[in-house]
């Protein structure tokens, strides 16, 4: 029975390392797919997100590395970059937020913007609840963690594929730059919740 037992956790830690993996790698995608969509389309939300998923990207090498055992050496390292630039993402998209605003630029339609971000919000949520069911069954604290950044991270995709959709259906312009400052609230939580977990 013990022997079933170990099995039967190796099998679950095989497969949260799996869904860390594929996180990572739809991270990863996200940072270019989102550099062109922000770019063609001027958009504060599409490059914030983007930016996002460069620092989710590095959280979720710091899971990887925890649940594979070879990254806690520079675990507190990688914590403080990926807070610090947590840090620098909440002021830039507060300032440009705000530049954006005041000047009344309108972001274009960005047909790529609305797919990739309305696909994320898909992918994350499902590798969130895969993250979350494998992690209750090992009891793993990371994994369980992993899943609610994958959850808010989704729900981010749905805030900005909104304000694209208000910006492109209504002419809401102004929607781009309001997720720009809920990205940057977002942004500016997470790296105070690094630096105080820290203390």
């Amino acid at each position: 029975m013990p022997i079933v037992r170990e099995i039967s956790r190796q099998t679950l830690l095989r497969r949260g390392i799996a869904f860390a993996c594929a996180t990572l790698g739809w991270q990863v995608a996200g940072i270019a797919v989102l550099a062109v969509a922000a770019l063609a389309a001027r958009s504060v939300a599409l490059a914030g997100l983007g930016l996002d998923s460069l620092l989710e990207a590095g959280a979720s090498a710091v899971v990887l590395g925890e649940l594979t055992g070879t990254g806690k050496a520079h675990r507190q390292l990688a914590l403080r970059l990926v807070g610090g630039g947590f840090a620098l993402l909440a002021g830039y998209l507060a300032i440009q937020s705000t530049l954006v605003l005041v000047d009344g630029f309108h972001a274009r339609h960005s047909p790529l913007g609305i797919g990739w971000t309305a696909a994320t919000a898909a992918v994350l949520s499902a590798l969130a609840a895969g993250q979350a069911r494998t992690g209750a069954a090992l009891d793993n604290q990371v994994l369980r963690t992993e899943a609610r950044v994958a959850l808010v991270y989704g729900a981010l995709a749905v805030a900005v594929l909104l304000g694209l959709l208000l910006g492109s259906v209504l002419g809401w312009w102004w929607a781009d730059p309001l997720v720009g400052y809920l990205l940057a609230a977002y942004a500016a939580r997470e790296a105070l919740g690094i630096f105080r977990a820290k203390r």
